[in-house]
């Protein structure tokens, strides 16, 4: 049976999270690409040792592991180097998410992804749910959440798709520039809406 994905996406800053952990806690299961892109690059698989031997012994931790701040540095100022890992990592991490959606049990299920829109992860998904702000508000959550400068934000946010490309291509967005209790009441909305969609669709099959 197919499965009814709602694809959650917005720019760094947005509050993906805080709205994902808000349908996780409504009994929704929630796949997250950022955590598929790790497993795929854990230590002994074979493309770390591929990302070692293209950017050096500098992306590697000293516990073995990705370090993925040193590596995010490099291809985020070097649109040639992401493209490099991009086509290394994407159809891995495709897999990876294919096989989280496949396994979930809830009435739908929710695919979380900064690069839903970039790529080719929309194609996975039935419904699209932007979470938007302004880039101000993104800036600073991002410096206070992973203590980086407003120069590393900017660029991040440069590097990814633009606000309104990502609204324009969106089925549902909620603007997130307000108290946690006003995220959860809209997606709370959305719930009941997503769940209405996705029992529609099995009385289809």
């Amino acid at each position: 049976m197919k499965k009814f994905v709602v694809g959650v996406t917005g720019g760094i800053g947005s509050g993906k999270t805080a709205a994902t952990d808000r349908f996780q806690s409504l009994g929704i299961t929630v796949v997250d690409a950022d955590l598929a892109s790790r497993v795929v690059v854990e230590s002994g698989r074979p493309a770390l040792k591929a990302i070692e031997e293209h950017f050096g012994s500098d992306v590697i931790a000293p516990d073995g592991q990705l370090d993925r701040r040193a590596l995010r540095e490099i291809v985020f100022a070097d649109p040639d180097e992401r493209k490099w890992l991009e086509r290394l990592t994407h159809p891995l991490i495709a897999q990876e998410i294919l096989s989280q959606i496949q396994s979930s049990t809830s009435p739908y299920t929710i695919l979380v992804s900064p690069l839903l829109l970039e790529g080719n992860q929309h194609q996975m998904v039935d419904r699209i749910l932007v979470i938007d702000v302004p880039q101000d508000i993104q800036i600073n959550r991002t410096i206070r959440r992973d203590t980086t400068t407003k120069a590393g934000v900017k660029a991040i946010i440069a590097a990814q798709m633009q606000r309104q490309q990502r609204c324009e291509k969106a089925d549902d967005i909620i603007v997130n520039d307000k108290d946690l209790a006003s995220l959860h009441e809209a997606i709370d909305r959305l719930h009941t809406t997503y769940l209405d969609m996705a029992n529609a669709r099995h009385k289809q099959l």
